[in-house]
């Protein structure tokens, strides 16, 4: 997710503006250098550690898998305090734009400001590897309302829409809460695609009658599930690339315990947690887009 995204956000901003990238994937963060020397525009420059980073950024922008990755990386960012950014009269603004629980989120916000290292606000994102490349993810905000005009137009340059749901934190709720959503979609439009080519109808025309039908959803009219339905899915490229099926687990347990902390009842939690355990698993579909639970499920490819 994140090298599309930094390739768009480069692409929008002014010449004159840098944009500093880290990474622990040294290959990807040097192919990213190299293809902006190619290009022309707004100089990019690697740094060392995640701190020399922070120091120098006016605006900092993290995407991380985990809840704990991103306690890491932002100590790391803030031990000791951070110095005032030179010539800036505003505060240094974090933007995570990982997944993970609002709790988390929040402890990491109390953290930086606590330390007056500046402003930390969630904006979990929607859409996929597809939508980063395209540059129109969906953003779900959890910010002060001040801070919503200098926000809006750093993820407009990676985005399409940008929804403010609240409170820091509130973003990674709304987000949890379609993230459930879209792993119990994932599951039904799986199984109704194998059902209903189990039954001899052809692929394509059935996800064609599902997408002009009630039943129409992401998971059957974006990240169809079954190979060739969709050109350019993950499904059609042998299930590579997309949102892997762990990180689907991943989100679905921290929507399950966020749910329980709210002492909101969930009735097919279960059972779906148990599929996407069995899934990532399973050899043939670990590390592969979520929607290989189609192939998990016996599906015709």
């Amino acid at each position: 997710m994140g090298f599309p995204m930094a390739k768009n956000l480069r692409s929008k901003m002014p010449a004159s503006d840098t944009l500093l990238i880290h990474d622990l994937n040294g290959e990807a963060t040097r192919r990213f250098v190299d293809e902006a020397k190619a290009s022309g525009g707004a100089a990019v420059e690697m740094t060392d550690s995640a701190r020399e980073l922070a120091e120098k950024s006016e605006t900092i922008i993290t995407v991380l898998p985990e809840p704990s990755h991103v306690k890491n990386l932002v100590h790391r960012m803030i031990n000791s305090g951070l110095p005032k950014v030179t010539g800036l009269a505003d505060e240094r603004l974090f933007i995570d734009c990982s997944t993970i629980d609002p709790a988390s989120s929040r402890e990491v916000a109390n953290a930086v400001h606590c330390v007056d290292a500046g402003r930390f606000i969630d904006a979990p994102m929607s859409g996929g590897v597809v939508g980063a490349e395209a540059g129109t993810l969906t953003f779900m905000l959890g910010a002060p309302d001040q801070l919503l005009e200098r926000t809006r137009p750093i993820l407009s340059m990676m985005g399409g829409s940008i929804h403010h749901c609240g409170d820091q934190g509130a973003g990674l709720s709304a987000k949890l809460a379609n993230n459930y959503l879209l792993a119990l979609c994932n599951i039904a439009t799986a199984e109704a695609m194998n059902l209903g080519i189990k039954w001899g109808l052809d692929p394509k025309k059935l996800g064609g009658l599902i997408n002009a039908s009630s039943g129409r959803n992401w998971c059957s009219n974006v990240n169809n599930p079954v190979p060739g339905v969709v050109a350019g899915s993950p499904a059609s490229r042998g299930y590579k690339g997309g949102f892997a099926v762990g990180l689907m687990k991943k989100d679905l347990n921290l929507a399950i315990a966020a749910a329980h902390e709210a002492s909101a009842r969930l009735e097919l939690h279960e059972r779906a947690r148990e599929v996407y355990e069995a899934v990532d698993l399973d050899e043939r579909c670990h590390g592969k887009d979520f929607s290989v639970v189609y192939r998990y499920l016996g599906g015709a490819e």
